[in-house]
């Protein structure tokens, strides 16, 4: 039997397999609104034969978007376009989908990777950006405001009102974004955290931001639904967050009532080079996950079916997330379980192009 297709629980969650589907910016909101192409993205993604569909960050507050076109959940009118196209996706898709909440700190206040990924200009309609210190991400990147505790504990109620509505909109589960620079993780991170009170300094004081954000979420968030945060395994860079910090902020974490963490890594700066491989991320999941035992889902540059079933047969993670995999082939879950021998359930109106009713899917497989 696969292990990749074998049936598991995150959290409260019941999925039918270990494929997550991570969440992916399209960049193609209109005031943080979800648009069609929101809906056709996912709807192809939630047919797609994975286990879980996770959507794209989601900014908190409007100084909390990565570009005009982030998707966001800071007004009630963003929450029930969501609602709606919630209840539109469930009318055809079974499996469970939720929602990546994020601020994106520095890094916000930029063009769309299409145009370039760089800061906006104030004639673009460029925001002031926050971080817990005035440092640029990367060369050409405007300094950011420092927070104060005033400005802490809005963002705090931001990611509190925020998870209230994705809850209203029906959203089965609910992820904090605690890395690639973005703040929760410019907080942790000595890189981007040269505070001297406290909330710099110590590891224990850089913890704090981002688990009062937690303690705070996991108040209004239902026992029934399952809480989870992305994290970085490494800044890689010399005198940044180490997967021996993750895991204690895993300790933390999982003491606050997080349900799973999800391991990535960088992003701490512009401008670093990391040798990208197959599974360059996967060690830092591994460690997370024999030191903290809790649900770990791995991601990074994992595209061959045997490689991902390997992972989670070796107890490296408990699932595996995939993106560009799914946007180069959407059907790749089902394609997938045909090389491993096992079955991904697709649509009954996709059912005349299974094994079996088509002479030519097991050359599809390949």
């Amino acid at each position: 039997m696969s292990a990749l297709f074998s049936p598991a629980r995150l959290g409260k969650l019941d999925a039918s397999n270990r494929i997550v589907v991570a969440p992916m910016c399209q960049y193609s909101a209109m005031d943080g609104i979800v648009q069609p192409w929101h809906e056709q993205h996912l709807g192809h993604l939630a047919n797609s034969g994975a286990g879980i569909l996770t959507m794209e960050a989601t900014a908190v507050e409007p100084n909390g978007a990565i570009t005009h076109g982030c998707l966001g959940l800071w007004n009630d009118e963003q929450a029930l376009a969501l609602q709606q196209m919630i209840e539109r996706l469930r009318s055809f898709a079974e499996l469970p989908i939720g929602i990546q909440l994020a601020h994106a700190g520095r890094k916000a206040s930029a063009h769309a990777p299409w145009n370039g990924g760089q800061p906006l200009s104030a004639a673009e309609g460029a925001w002031q950006t926050f971080a817990p210190s005035p440092i640029a991400w990367g060369n050409g990147w405007p300094l950011p405001s420092a927070l104060d505790e005033s400005g802490i504990a809005r963002i705090v109620q931001a990611f509190v009102q925020a998870a209230v509505r994705a809850d209203r909109a029906g959203l089965d589960f609910v992820e904090l974004h605690s890395a690639h620079g973005y703040l929760m993780h410019a907080f942790l991170s000595p890189i981007a955290n040269q505070r001297d009170d406290r909330y710099g300094g110590s590891l224990e004081n850089r913890l704090r931001f981002p688990l009062e954000v937690v303690r705070a979420v996991r108040a209004v968030w239902p026992t029934t639904k399952t809480f989870g945060l992305r994290i970085n395994g490494t800044d890689w860079l010399e005198g940044g967050w180490t997967v021996e910090d993750a895991i204690v902020y895993g300790r933390r974490l999982l003491d606050a009532g997080v349900d799973y963490l999800s391991v990535s890594s960088g992003g701490a700066r512009g401008g670093i080079a990391i040798k990208l491989e197959p599974g360059y991320q996967v060690p830092f999941a591994e460690a997370a996950r024999k030191a903290l035992g809790c649900p770990i889902i791995c991601a990074g540059l994992i595209a061959d079916p045997q490689h991902a079933e390997a992972i989670v047969a070796g107890g490296q993670a408990d699932f595996v997330a995939l993106a560009r995999a799914l946007l180069d082939d959407p059907r790749w879950p089902v394609r997938a379980a045909r090389r491993l021998s096992a079955t991904a359930e697709l649509p009954h109106q996709y059912q005349l192009a299974a094994p079996g009713r088509w002479p030519l899917a097991v050359k599809a497989a390949v």
